[in-house]
């Protein structure tokens, strides 16, 4: 590559000369700090670790292998060892520098090394969800659902760390390690949505995926800019590849705009809500919790109200009013802390803040809960049933392909688990029963068969059956001398009303939950 400084522009053209020249602080900036950059070592640096080769294709591997494990066990600590390791710096900086430089090749080969990292990392951890037997969503990937303001922050100052450390020449791992950490856990999460089909959690970490990448592509070709990197330094290029530059630039700034005004209206929402709620409750109350659920339509507020018993609301009263000014429906829910001013205020200021305190770590509970048990069964935080009171929260699944009730119940005891003081029932898809099968000759009900039972057990009570269907029991008057599957029958019926499920005889006339006993000829060889 000829490449020339930036600092070497010829002198004999007048558009060289302009007013801003004569700034004091540009020319410090220019003659200081850019003039003294090596810009050709540096782009040698970027293209030569940007492109697409073994090592980077087997350290994305590793990389998305270890974040997901990290994921599905909740462990941080796993996660950042996944980022230690992972290379995806070198593409998107690559990617920076190339639209700052109009490098038309450049850019191809950045694009392509990204495109397969991806690709490499999806598919592994979609492998290893698969075939893992923990697939119950974990506080760490929940975390990674939903693009904000800080998830924003993170991905721009790793972009500017990382920029300035390739161009000044140090540090480059340690600022590869804050790049993965808005990437890579992204990333894993895709992967985890796509293999338990979960829509929900595809779609939140494809956005945080997205916004990310865009913010630290543009962040580092702003940087690139800044620190002398031009179009002047890279091979001649057409106003075709201008053009197609340009247009790439605009198009990655689109959802980056979007994120961007998502973000501010739902801020500008939350500061709406408690300024209302300020003047509807007085200056002398406080608005100690306010949480905002803009996933849900219409969107719901709860908020915990410090107040004087006089400027007590009904909530009834306030939604219609909030409701106009915010522009759209809301649900509303306020719990009121209602202080007599003539009661001791010290004493019932305190009581006041331990009841909202209680109330706020009660609620956040409640929501996390909700969350967990919705991205279990593939459906929304709204459609799962909390109980407070109770600690109680249930939740209708969505069937999921290839996955069995042994799977449902695993996953409910996996969401119990991760839910100390709370009890999550999870209600499968009607699924076929699993099948019992008895030791040669015996009809005693244990090792598989006695896990098999429990199982369709466990069904039937989430699907709320009250009797089951049992092939081969005896109606009315048992037999005598009952033969083996009768026997068979009999002994998992009584199993059965031992659980306090009812237990009736196979009609035959379309009984939709009857358990499933292999005959003796199957296994009886």
């Amino acid at each position: 590559m000829n490449r020339r400084h930036p600092t070497d522009a010829p002198v004999d053209r007048p558009a060289d000369v302009r007013w801003w020249d004569s700034l004091p602080l540009y020319h410090w900036w220019r003659h200081q700090v850019v003039g003294k950059i090596d810009h050709n070592e540096v782009m040698a640096r970027v293209v030569d670790e940007s492109g697409l080769s073994p090592r980077y294709c087997f350290m994305i591997l590793m990389s998305a292998g270890i974040a997901i494990l990290g994921l599905l066990q909740s462990s941080p600590a796993v996660v950042i060892g996944a980022m230690l390791i992972s290379p995806l710096m070198s593409p998107i900086l690559g990617l920076g520098f190339a639209l700052a430089l109009f490098d038309f090749a450049e850019l191809r080969r950045s694009l392509t090394a990204l495109a397969m990292g991806i690709l490499l990392a999806i598919a592994l951890t979609v492998l290893i969800v698969v075939l893992s037997p923990l697939k119950a969503p974990t506080a760490e990937i929940l975390a990674r659902t939903r693009p904000n303001l800080f998830d924003l922050l993170v991905a721009l100052f790793s972009a500017m760390a990382g920029t300035y450390a390739v161009i000044r020449g140090r540090g480059e791992t340690i600022v590869g390690v804050a790049i993965a950490t808005a990437l890579m856990p992204p990333l894993a999460v895709v992967g985890y949505g796509l293999a338990t089909q979960n829509m929900a959690v595809l779609a939140g970490a494809t956005a945080l995926f997205v916004t990310n990448f865009v913010t630290i592509a543009l962040t580092a070709m702003i940087l690139a800019r800044l620190f002398g990197f031009g179009h002047f330094l890279s091979r001649e290029q057409t106003w075709l590849q201008t053009g197609i530059l340009a247009t790439a630039s605009l198009a990655m700034a689109i959802p980056l705009a979007f994120a961007l005004g998502q973000i501010s209206s739902e801020a500008l929402t939350v500061r709406e809500v408690r300024q209302f709620l300020t003047q509807q409750f007085g200056d002398e109350a406080r608005v100690t919790q306010l949480d905002v659920a803009f996933d849900k339509a219409p969107i719901a507020v709860r908020s915990v109200v410090i107040a004087p018993r006089s400027h007590s609301h009904s909530t009834r009263e306030l939604e219609p009013s909030l409701a106009r000014k915010l522009g759209q429906p809301v649900s509303l829910q306020v719990d009121q802390i209602l202080i007599d001013p003539g009661s001791d205020s010290v004493g019932a200021q305190r009581e006041a803040l331990r009841k909202a305190n209680a109330a706020s770590e009660e609620e956040t509970a409640a929501s996390q809960i909700a969350r967990v048990a919705a991205a279990i069964a593939g459906v929304t935080p709204d459609q799962v049933t909390v109980d407070r009171e109770h600690h109680r929260a249930i939740v209708q699944a969505r069937n999921l392909p290839g996955l069995t009730l042994a799977g449902w119940q695993a996953l409910e005891a996996r969401a119990n688990a991760n839910a100390p003081g709370w009890r999550i029932g999870v209600v499968p898809p009607v699924l076929p029963l699993p099948l019992l099968r008895f030791v040669n000759g015996s009809d005693a009900i244990d090792g598989d068969a006695k896990a098999s039972l429990a199982l369709s057990l466990w069904a039937a009570r989430r699907w709320n059956v009250a009797a089951l269907g049992v092939p081969g029991l005896p109606g009315g008057t048992p037999p005598v001398r009952p033969r083996l599957n009768q026997r068979r029958a009999m002994a998992v019926a009584v199993a059965v009303r031992a659980a306090g499920v009812a237990a009736v005889p196979e009609t035959g006339g379309g009984q939709q939950f009857v358990l499933a006993i292999a005959p003796p000829e199957a296994v009886d060889k």
